[in-house]
């Protein structure tokens, strides 16, 4: 893994030696379309997914940094942002020109490379990264393990470092990729972020999946989610992503349908409380519906929690809120079950939990 932050250079600075980090000078940049932001692109070599995920103080940022495509591998293209990069260098990776090759090819050709800031990653996980002298105030970036991660106008590197050390820790952990990505900036949001802190304004996660049946898209992307505007980006990419991929605890269930009854049931499996010694079915029949012996499966849960219920504390049928989830997860952490539940899950649908 490698920390790189660039000074005065007179020639193009593709990563390929680690560089001590140090601030940047303001530079008078040319272009209009400027995202002070940070991100990281990585690929999941389990699954064959590639993504982007990102945040910055500019509006709808998913409409210009994050480009994917699947099999193929994932470009951030950033600070004076040239979005033709997005596609040229996913062009050049599909022809099986090497990372590095492909960014020093793209940056030779553009006059305004120094106010650039760009990460390539491929399918296989190879890797190239810029970041030019115009990026003002903190700006850098760094590669590891089947990722890229690069911000500018940060507070400082330890932003890009936290968000390293997260998307690390997920690494062969049943999360889906869009999952660990959104994790991966949150956690350098808690640092500090961008240094405007109070102006955050927009994030985006956009994840593709080669894998036939993943997608119903042509394009194989499995999560577009582009937060145009809001006063928590982050938060907001988070509980539109929890909603989207169905994931049990977004909503208070209370005998409804959805891909999160799905997962209530596998859960209330391993415990003992539906279907002991049954193996729920991943698709197909009632298994996203809530029927009468989900109902009392949850019942009888709640019950050994000593937890309202319709005979004890005039609780709904079946209601299965935040703590009934958390108590769940509790259980079968409890019970050593808890990893095998999340490997089920991320095995038998497109939800992460």
């Amino acid at each position: 893994m490698r920390l790189t932050t660039i000074a005065a250079v007179l020639t193009l600075a593709i990563t390929a030696t680690p560089r001590s980090a140090q601030a940047q000078e303001p530079y008078a940049w040319r272009d209009a379309l400027v995202f002070h932001t940070f991100s990281i692109a990585a690929i999941d070599p389990r699954t064959g997914e590639v993504g982007v995920a990102v945040t910055t103080r500019v509006p709808c940022v998913g409409n210009g940094v994050p480009w994917v495509r699947k099999g193929v591998g994932a470009v951030a293209t950033q600070a004076s942002t040239r979005t033709e990069y997005g596609t040229e260098l996913l062009d050049a990776l599909a022809r099986g020109d090497a990372p590095e090759a492909a960014l020093k090819r793209a940056l030779a050709a553009d006059s305004g490379f120094q106010s650039r800031q760009v990460a390539v990653i491929s399918i296989d996980g190879r890797s190239a990264q810029h970041t030019g002298t115009g990026p003002n105030a903190w700006a850098g970036h760094r590669a590891g393990k089947n990722y890229v991660t690069q911000g500018n106008i940060l507070v400082g590197p330890e932003v890009i470092e936290a968000v390293a050390k997260s998307f690390e820790a997920s690494e062969g952990t049943p999360y889906h990729l869009a999952d660990r990505l959104i994790t991966a900036l949150n956690a350098g949001f808690v640092l500090g972020g961008d240094k405007r802190h109070g102006l955050r304004t927009s994030a985006a996660v956009v994840v593709a999946d080669a894998r036939p049946g993943m997608s119903r898209r042509s394009d194989g992307q499995t999560a577009n989610i582009n937060v145009c505007e809001n006063a928590d980006p982050l938060g907001e990419l988070r509980r539109i992503y929890d909603a989207v991929s169905q994931t049990l605890g977004y909503r208070t269930l209370e005998q409804f349908s959805g891909g999160d009854v799905y997962q209530l049931k596998v859960m209330l499996n391993a415990l003992g409380f539906y279907k002991r010694g049954e193996t729920v079915p991943a698709r197909g029949g009632d298994v996203n519906v809530f029927t009468a012996e989900t109902v009392a499966a949850v019942d009888a849960f709640r019950t050994s929690e000593k937890m309202g219920t319709p005979a004890v504390g005039g609780s709904p049928a079946g209601l299965v809120d935040d703590e009934t989830v958390t108590r769940l997860w509790a259980a079968l952490e409890r019970a050593g079950k808890a990893s095998a539940v999340r490997q089920q899950l991320l095995d038998g649908t497109m939800i992460r939990r």
